[in-house]
């Protein structure tokens, strides 16, 4: 008659085979097996953990019996975990998760006992700071992987313990908080790491601290950022990366001031870090060399294609960006893959080889350990073992599993050396490298340089010589540091050959240099540069083709980073998707919980310098009509506004209601949609609440938004804005009542203030008090008027126009002169305001163009010449805009300043004199043949 089996008992023996360390504590220990057979299909959870160790708390008497029952517990976690994870029930989190849960219950269970036996009043008693006088408690911060929440079975726990401030104990035998903290991370250390009849817990590393193992124990916060400051290496950098507080009795408080006010600003850069890559380097060589020293290229954590080095990979991508990205100041390094490949920082294919890998190492790493509970990441040498290891990963013999690990070893080496590479120097690079020096210098370096440059296809070499000379004599060349001149100087053949082919050469040189002479000061955009060679084309690309491209470049160079992106070219904004991505920034559990206005103010900054640089490039490469164009930025404008909106009204001290009876009104390009990328808001604020206090609270609220607006940060400006339009103009209420405001529209506004009224459309805020500002609109456009004095006040109107923007040139002004922008723009009002009391469809928001088109066809003027002016509405708004992303000057001599357009647009007419003449006829044929002289 058969014998039946249980289930878990088949799968306990078939496990145990795999682990001896297993078959030792069972075979020694056997009434264990029936427990663990009861729970094998149950993941070991913290909260039983805790429960179990709870359990055994009136028992813990003194040191002996804690040691006892945290022993017990590793026993019972690693055999239940051991047979789960070989037999395939766990997969690789659970395995994480359970160790980093093991150790992390284990020690606060520790030091709680610990402390309370330190601080009783016959003792130590608690220590106090000396600033403070509150009670001290010691936070221990995890390192490596049980910081990153990602522990092995047989690891160490890497700690480094910390306290806020110095100070003395209360207690009959006071010491300094400093002894006092030593003695109980001596104590915890023990409890953890020392091997007893019972084993250990988890074997304990303190070498990550400050200093290494010949400094104290435990420091203050003020010693470990001094330490920071002073003292802090490149490699402390990586290790701090995955630092978390995992014991801490002080609050969320401490905590934050550790990790935020110290920890993070040594770890993440404010900048883009870009050094990261050759410091990653030198970390890695080091390396190597211990591996070639020690022969462990076996290790399948140290040695080639191993674990560390896909830990490298994720590290450098959070060190460059992690000061500018807080989503990525974040541990697992499972995460952190997954992050770079949603942001495209490393393509798709290359993310799920180096999990695929990292899966299998880590896989591979726990069955190792599970042979003898060893902390070994080495390939066994003896056949039984490797016969072991190949079966538990799955693989019919050890040349399998081999051929497999070598692929992802392969498959890790590929990735890391092609992110690690060291740029590549061109056959001319040095000979380039000469033209800088003075004449003193070798005559023939000199005479080969320029001749390189003649081969590269300069046509003035001699011209280009003198350039880059004055470039270098230059005062801020010699007053940058050693290091920036160092890159400067590697850099500057490479910009040389990258706009070789790229006419005007000597203007696309003259903006690469003025952008180089913007950036130099900061050596990580310079190691952007050099370490990604083809975005120093990119960047030469924009510049041959505009000036503006370039200033905008040097005002904010994070944003050549955007041309390391993997799309190419930028495809067209999803807003809804980038509205979700800006709240999910603004918003992120990783953001400051100091400075926190500050801190929003340069996201958005970032967020919408970084939108309108994506646009620029998309324009750039000819895939985007000027119109769409508009669209997007004022889609983005738009959504800016409803972002500072909630965030100004969010920051109000007094709210009386939780979301404001408020809207933010567009004029001029923002209301009519035809924004372009230095264009300012022209913005009222309404309101529609009966609250008594209401008009001071808005009033609060509008001040609030402009600010968020028009500060100026590190992170620059976001908008300028222009508030004149609002009632009574610069005499008027900042924010007016939706009532205040329909009464002066009916009564008292200007002529030139409906005109501007059929550019206006709600922006943000409430839907009601959008939908009222609406109807008010409707009513006044709508609102029968005499033509006769309508055109006579519209021809006053441009004739002060023309007053205010003289031309004294030949040229032709494409925005102010008769038959130009203007003129269109006054011929569309005067048809709103004079016809839509017949016609209500004009008052739709719908754009110049649209609502020529639609004055033709209701034969308010002849269809015919609303094409012909339609046609020249786009042929002098894309004049308008291709010069001034050119940075082109008139001839007065009207320079841009820190890459903002010139005033005028002025230009050889002839070429445009039918689209003018085109103009001034509709002109004629609407305001009845009145006398046009240009």
């Amino acid at each position: 008659m058969p014998i039946n089996v249980h289930p878990s008992a088949a799968t306990l023996a078939a496990a145990l085979s795999f682990s001896r360390y297993a078959q030792r504590i069972l075979d020694s220990e056997p009434m264990r097996k029936i427990a663990l057979q009861e729970t094998l299909h149950l993941p070991f959870r913290r909260e039983e953990m805790q429960a179990f160790l709870n359990s055994q708390a009136g028992k813990i008497a003194h040191e002996e019996t804690l040691h006892q029952a945290l022993r017990d517990l590793r026993k019972q976690v690693m055999l239940r975990l051991a047979v789960r994870d070989i037999s395939g029930q766990a997969d690789l989190f659970e395995v994480m998760s359970s160790m980093t849960d093991l150790a992390e219950v284990t020690i606060n269970f520790a030091l709680q006992h610990h402390e309370i036996w330190l601080t009783q009043s016959d003792r130590f008693g608690f220590p106090r700071g000396e600033n403070s006088n509150a009670i001290q408690h010691l936070l221990v911060v995890a390192m490596g992987k049980l910081g990153g929440g990602e522990l092995n079975v047989s690891s160490d726990v890497d700690l480094i313990f910390v306290y806020p401030e110095d100070g003395v104990t209360d207690g009959a035998k006071p010491i300094s908080n400093h002894e006092f903290f030593a003695r109980l991370g001596r104590k915890l250390i023990a409890s953890l790491n020392d091997l007893t009849i019972d084993g250990y817990v988890f074997r304990v590393d303190m070498r990550l601290r400050p200093h290494g193992e010949n400094s104290p124990l435990a420091i203050s916060f003020s010693m470990l950022e001094e330490y920071f400051i002073k003292h802090g290496r490149e490699w402390e950098r990586h290790a701090w990366i995955k630092g978390r507080v995992i014991a801490n009795h002080t609050g969320t408080e401490a905590e934050s001031i550790l990790m935020e006010k110290i920890v993070r600003p040594f770890v993440f850069r404010k900048y883009l870090d870009f050094s990261a890559y050759e410091s990653m380097r030198r970390l890695h060589a080091q390396l190597r060399k211990e591996v070639e020293r020690r022969e462990m290229h076996d290790n399948i954590k140290l040695g080639p294609g191993g674990i560390r080095e896909i830990e490298f990979i994720t590290q450098v991508f959070q060190l460059i960006r992690g000061g500018r990205d807080v989503d990525l100041c974040i541990r697992p390094t499972l995460s952190v893959l997954q992050r770079l490949r949603k942001k495209q920082q490393l393509p798709m294919e290359t993310v799920t080889e180096l999990i695929d890998a990292y899966l299998f190492l880590r896989k591979l790493e726990h069955r190792l350990q599970y042979l003898d509970d060893q902390q070994t990441q080495t390939l066994p040498l003896n056949v039984d073992d490797q016969t072991l290891i190949a079966t538990a990963m799955g693989f019919p013999n050890y040349a399998a599993f081999m051929e497999q690990l070598d692929i992802h070893r392969n498959d890790v080496t590929r990735h890391f050396e092609l992110i690690f590479a060291t740029p590549r120097k061109s056959s001319a690079h040095d000979t380039l490298a000469n033209l800088w020096q003075a004449e003193t210098q070798d005559v023939s370096q000199t005479e080969a340089a320029t001749m390189q440059l003649s081969t590269l296809g300069f046509s003035n070499p001699v011209k280009i010589s003198e350039r880059l000379r004055l470039f270098y004599q230059g005062s801020f060349y010699q007053q940058l540091p050693e290091t920036n001149r160092e890159q400067i100087n590697t850099l500057i053949p490479l910009l040389i050959e990258a706009v070789a082919g790229l006419p005007p050469v000597e203007t696309t040189l003259e903006r690469m240099l003025q952008l180089m002479e913007k950036i130099s000061p900061q050596t990580s955009y310079l190691a952007l540069l050099l370490e990604h060679p083809h975005t120093l084309h990119r960047v030469a690309e924009l510049a041959s083709i505009s000036q503006w491209a370039s200033d905008y470049l040097g005002r904010h160079p994070i944003l050549l980073d955007e041309l390391l992106r993997q799309e190419s070219p930028h495809p067209v904004p999803d807003w809804n998707a980038l509205h979700d991505e800006l709240v999910y920034q603004l918003n992120h559990v990783n953001n400051p919980k100091d400075d926190v206005i500050e801190w929003q103010m340069d996201v958005l900054r970032h967020f919408q310098h970084a939108q309108v640089f994506r646009l620029l490039v998309t324009d750039l490469e000819g895939s985007l009509l000027l119109e769409t164009l508009s669209d997007h930025l004022t889609a983005l404008a738009d959504l800016m506004l409803d972002t500072v909106l909630n965030l100004a009204w969010s920051g109000l001290k007094r709210r009386h209601r939780a979301e404001p009876a408020f809207a933010i009104i567009g004029y001029g390009k923002l209301g009519g949609k035809e924004l372009g990328y230095a264009s300012d808001l022209d913005l009222i604020f309404l309101y529609e609440d009966d609250h008594p206090d209401a008009a001071e609270i808005y009033t609060k609220l509008g001040q609030g938004i402009n600010g968020w607006l028009t500060r100026h940060t590190s992170a620059g400006l976001l908008y300028e804005t222009d508030l004149r339009l609002r009632p009574n103009g610069v005499s008027g209420l900042l924010v007016s009542s939706i009532e205040a405001f329909a009464q002066y529209q009916r009564e008292q506004a200007w002529v030139w203030e409906h005109q501007a009224l059929t550019r206006a459309r709600f922006v943000a805020g409430d839907q009601q008090v959008g939908a009222v500002f609406e109807h008010t609109r409707k009513e006044i456009l709508c609102k029968p008027r005499s033509l006769g004095e309508l055109k006579q006040e519209i021809l006053k109107m441009r004739e002060k126009m023309l007053d205010v923007h003289p031309n004294p040139t030949a040229l032709f002004d494409i925005k102010h002169d008769r038959g130009g922008i203007i003129d269109v723009e006054f011929i569309v009002q005067y048809l709103v305001l004079g016809y839509s009391s017949r016609y209500p469809q004009l008052t739709g928001n719908i754009g110049n163009i649209a609502l020529l088109k639609l004055a033709g066809e209701l034969r308010l003027i002849s269809q015919g010449a609303a094409d012909k002016v339609r046609s020249a509405y786009r042929e002098f708004r894309r004049i308008q805009h291709r010069l001034r992303l050119n940075g082109d000057v008139d001839m007065t001599g009207n320079a841009p300043i820190d890459g903002q357009t010139q005033k005028f647009t002025r230009v050889e007419g002839g070429h445009l004199k039918d689209d003018r003449m085109a103009v001034l006829a509709l002109w004629e044929e609407v305001f009845d043949n009145q006398q046009n002289e240009f």
